[in-house]
């Protein structure tokens, strides 16, 4: 079940920004797996992607097509279309192509998006086939339906939404994410789509989604794996009457950026709280480290550590597999003498050794709660950072031994 995610919220209306679904059938009769997203004309539309040498024919392409404003974004779901050589670049384009020709406009303006299995050839007649439902359906309401669209193991859809004042005008933001297992994005996530109706310069909008990614996707973590796929996309339509924002700077921005930033940490922790079989929701929290760097090496060898992670769901506070996953960090001459370490506001670990106040029953309530914090104190410098992730279970290995059957 699911870590403290609960229903959708209300997922306001984007001005410009039109969604439809229908089913192509790809990996199960009936289940609604295409997704057409349609952005107005003139909109502004950023882009951060995987980092993953075998990234996907369709990541290939939205790089690609991404400089040429584009208009359409197509997903589908139960199929990555990934390790599937100059055949599966040929589908993407193939399908690219049937939209294009549907709406009227070159195939450049399509950005394509796959999830699923990897190494099987992307079924493009299938989702050919489902198109014209798709565009049919296309709604500005329809958010609720696609974040429903774009699931793969998920248990529960993910979206966030806020509305704010610019310029004396009510500015809407609205998200949707997917991803539950394969998640340790670098510069996305598995799949976001985010759209405004503000009125944004592409330059200025792929400055701020870069910044945000970086601050809320790619700080979680389920499992340590990249997934090829992973896309998160910022669109805006610039429906709203108010002057462009062309420059970083300025209270409209900082009120949009901060916005912004906010709704996707919310869609990124969505994630982790629906992590292939998560009962635990945790914060790795390092703080006192000389720079970015070394503070993340620290946090993600506690968040990957497999020993902390099935300790993490037994509740049992075995809190010498943190030290040692702090000390296998590769941070250069860290001090152990210095390292204070917490659960929530228990101190477990004091100068390098288990404190004098700490007792097994203090760590074995915390632990067994459903969000934990893990502090690393490193009293080495100024610097912190937070990563999120989940425990390691019987049913994530469950799962994914079963993806394919």
């Amino acid at each position: 079940m699911p870590v403290g995610l609960g229903p959708l919220p209300v997922l306001h209306p984007v001005p410009g920004f039109r969604l439809g679904i229908a089913s192509a059938g790809i990996k199960r009769p009936g289940r609604k797996d295409v997704v057409v997203m349609e952005a107005a004309e003139g909109s502004s539309v950023a882009g951060v992607f995987t980092l993953n040498a075998f990234c996907a024919a369709p990541v290939t392409l939205c790089r690609q097509n991404l400089e040429q404003s584009p208009r359409y974004l197509l997903v589908n779901t139960g199929n990555a279309n990934a390790g599937t050589g100059k055949p599966g670049m040929q589908a993407a384009l193939k399908t690219c192509s049937a939209l294009a020709e549907l709406v009227q406009v070159s195939g450049e303006k399509i950005l394509p998006f796959s999830t699923g299995v990897i190494g099987e050839l992307l079924p493009a007649d299938k989702i050919i086939g489902a198109l014209p439902a798709a565009l049919e359906n296309l709604d500005e309401n329809n958010w609720a339906q696609a974040a429903e669209g774009i699931m793969t193991t998920d248990t529960l859809p993910k979206g966030a939404s806020r509305q704010i004042s610019l310029a004396g005008q009510t500015i809407t933001i609205t998200g949707i994410s997917k991803g539950a297992g394969m998640i340790k994005p670098d510069m996305a996530t598995m799949l976001g789509y985010i759209a405004t109706d503000a009125k944004v310069a592409q330059p200025v909008l792929q400055s701020l989604l870069r910044e945000a990614a970086d601050l809320s996707f790619n700080r979680i973590t389920i499992d340590g794996d990249t997934s090829t796929n992973d896309c998160c996309m910022l669109i805006a339509t610039g429906q709203a009457d108010m002057a462009e924002i062309t420059e970083a700077t300025g209270e409209d921005y900082r009120l949009l950026a901060d916005t912004i930033k906010a709704l996707m940490l919310e869609l990124a922790q969505a994630i982790v709280r629906d992590g292939e079989g998560a009962t635990k929701f945790v914060t790795v929290q390092v703080n006192g480290g000389n720079n970015r760097d070394e503070c993340l090496d620290v946090g993600y060898a506690v968040a990957h550590s497999p020993l902390i992670k099935t300790a993490l769901f037994a509740s049992d506070p075995n809190w010498g597999r943190i030290l040692a996953a702090v000390g296998r960090a590769g941070v250069p001459e860290l001090n152990v003498e210095k390292i204070d370490v917490y659960l929530d506001q228990v101190c477990i670990t004091r100068n390098g050794g288990r404190a004098e106040e700490y007792t097994e029953e203090q760590g074995a309530a915390i632990m067994a709660q459903a969000e934990i914090t893990i502090r690393i104190e490193l009293n080495r410098g100024e610097h912190s950072e937070t990563l999120w992730t989940t425990d390691l279970s019987h049913e994530y290995v469950r799962i994914n031994a079963e993806y394919r059957t």
